[in-house]
């Protein structure tokens, strides 16, 4: 400590009353020694004579007499104490706005280290030294510095606020236990401070995981910005790409608007240089024979008019045609309206399979990878090692007859199930006459014949007879396709209620079961169905899901 080595002494100079340095030290008949003002304070408020150190009683009041050697050791000490305090506190921190200063110090301000509780005073670390070296001091309780500390005295007893009642839930002092909060529920202050820390401990916990989840919240709500910057790059992209297939069907009827009426052009143009040139033959022919005409009219000659005449008709008839009703007027009347209606059927066909692919790739990105649950399957169903395909065989396997296992129908589930979400998965079922996909939920009946309908936990398409499929939405729906699908896409919304099968590679929506209601686990449902003869002998097989 900066003032260490003048401090170590300095409980022989302190006054027992006031705890301070004495001021005109006295030495009563004792011996001991006390300033003189408390000394005198001392006797004064109290009835009896007696030394505070001692105990000892003086039946009057003793005369007092000054310690002149103690006075001298005291003002030596003083001045020396002074000086190196002097020198010290230029090394200490002089308190500034907003921070305790040292009560003690006189002049400059120096920054409180600590406050006592017993003192009521602030002590800069040189005036605190007698706290920490004098053994009555040790004792004093001390608290980071802290101002106002006349406000952890009782107001009305003037006593320090040691005690907690906590039927009031106030700060009380010892007087105040036997009076006011006679009956309560004290407590010491420092029991009801690790009970009340230990509850802000608690609360510190749950503001922390407050804080923390909504850390959370701001990663997950960041992470939903980028994956929406991603679908927008993506719905952007697929935007162009309809938007320029539209573009290029209408370019595409444009032009041939524009070809047709160009050849109904070149069509009327031929048909009229054809009529052109066969009015300009008969307009020679029709002149050459007015020629003679006007020749054989001249001739005065009645034999040669006569016979001139007779081989002038015969040799030269006159054309007959009759051009009246001859007209080149091409008619273009409905040819635009009748493009814009072909373009209109175009670009619905156009949109309509555009819609498809893009709710195709938007149901796939929710692919999950679906095997097969072999507990779950009839007997004699035959499954691949991998879980990925499955077929009928011609022996029913002797299995465990679990709670799981289908009993009567060539049925299996898949391993994965959804609660709540999305989930998308692909089966390739070429070369089947019969089939049945779709998806069940967790509590279907499983032992003998079953109902595939939703009413029963049933959400499926099946295909009979090679070509007729059907939507088991009890009652059936025929579907009408046109073209046998080859791979089946199944995609679940949990929440919206929907189940959806698609045409793959026609990227077509084959039926949608709509307004479905939900309540526990679904699983995906598959059945490859009777073997027909060896007809439907082909494999259902999950198929790896890829995004054009």
């Amino acid at each position: 400590m900066a003032a260490a080595n003048y401090l170590q002494s300095e409980d022989k100079f302190l006054c027992s009353i006031c705890l301070d340095v004495f001021t005109d030290p006295v030495t009563i008949l004792c011996g001991h020694n006390f300033c003189k003002n408390c000394i005198n304070e001392h006797w004064n408020t109290n009835d009896q004579y007696l030394c505070p150190m001692c105990n000892k009683v003086f039946n009057t009041k003793p005369e007092l007499h000054v310690n002149t050697l103690l006075s001298e050791m005291v003002a030596q000490f003083r001045q020396s104490a002074q000086q190196k305090a002097s020198s010290s506190s230029s090394e200490q921190q002089v308190s500034k706005p907003g921070e305790v200063p040292c009560d003690v110090c006189t002049g400059t301000k120096l920054k409180a280290l600590k406050s006592c509780l017993v003192c009521l005073v602030s002590y800069c670390e040189t005036h605190l030294e007698s706290h920490l070296t004098t053994a009555g001091l040790k004792r004093h309780q001390l608290i980071d510095p802290v101002e106002n500390l006349e406000g952890r005295m009782c107001t009305k007893h003037d006593k320090p606020l040691e005690l907690f009642c906590k039927t009031d839930q106030t700060c009380v002092c010892m007087l105040c236990t036997v009076l006011d909060h006679k009956m309560h529920d004290v407590v010491p202050l420092k029991e009801e401070y690790e009970g009340k820390k230990a509850k802000l401990g608690k609360t510190e916990a749950e503001i922390l995981q407050m804080i923390q989840k909504r850390r959370l919240k701001i990663q997950e709500i960041k992470h939903s910005v980028d994956l929406s910057e991603e679908d927008a790059d993506r719905e952007i992209a697929e935007g162009v790409q309809v938007f320029t297939s539209l573009k290029e069907s209408v370019e595409r009827g444009l032009n041939e608007l524009i070809n047709t009426i160009k050849e109904k052009q070149k069509t009327t143009e031929k048909q009229a240089e054809t009529f052109i040139k066969e009015l300009e033959q008969e307009i020679s022919e029709l002149m050459k024979r007015s020629t003679e005409v006007e020749q054989l009219s001249r001739s005065e000659d009645h034999l040669h008019l006569l016979q001139s005449v007779q081989s002038l008709n015969t040799n030269h008839p006159t054309p007959t045609k009759d051009w009246t009703e001859v007209n080149v007027c091409p008619s273009y009347e409905g040819t635009v309206v009748k493009a814009v209606a072909q373009l209109e059927e175009t670009l619905s066909e156009e949109r309509k399979k555009l819609l498809a692919e893009s709710e195709l790739k938007r149901v796939q990105q929710y692919a999950v990878d679906v095997t097969l649950d072999a507990d779950t399957a009839y007997p004699q169903l035959i499954l691949s090692n991998d879980g990925k395909q499955v077929c009928v065989g011609d022996v029913r396997k002797n299995l465990p007859n679990n709670l799981k296992r289908f009993s009567k129908c060539a049925c299996v589930l898949g391993n994965q199930s959804l609660s709540s979400g999305r989930f998308y998965f692909e089966v390739q079922v070429k070369g089947k006459t019969r089939w049945d996909l779709g998806v069940a939920r967790e509590s279907i009946n499983r032992k003998g014949q079953i109902k595939l309908s939703p009413e029963d936990g049933f959400w499926t398409i099946v295909l009979r007879n090679g070509n007729e499929y059907k939507a088991l939405a009890g009652p059936s729906v025929l579907l009408s396709l046109k073209s046998p699908p080859q791979k089946v896409g199944v995609f679940v919304d949990y929440e919206e209620g929907l189940v959806s099968f698609y045409d793959v590679d026609a990227a077509a929506l084959i039926y949608s079961f709509t307004g479905c209601s939900f309540t526990e686990k679904l699983f995906p449902y598959f059945s490859p169905s009777i073997n027909d003869g060896g007809k439907n002998s082909a494999s259902l097989i999950i198929s790896p899901v890829r995004v054009n």
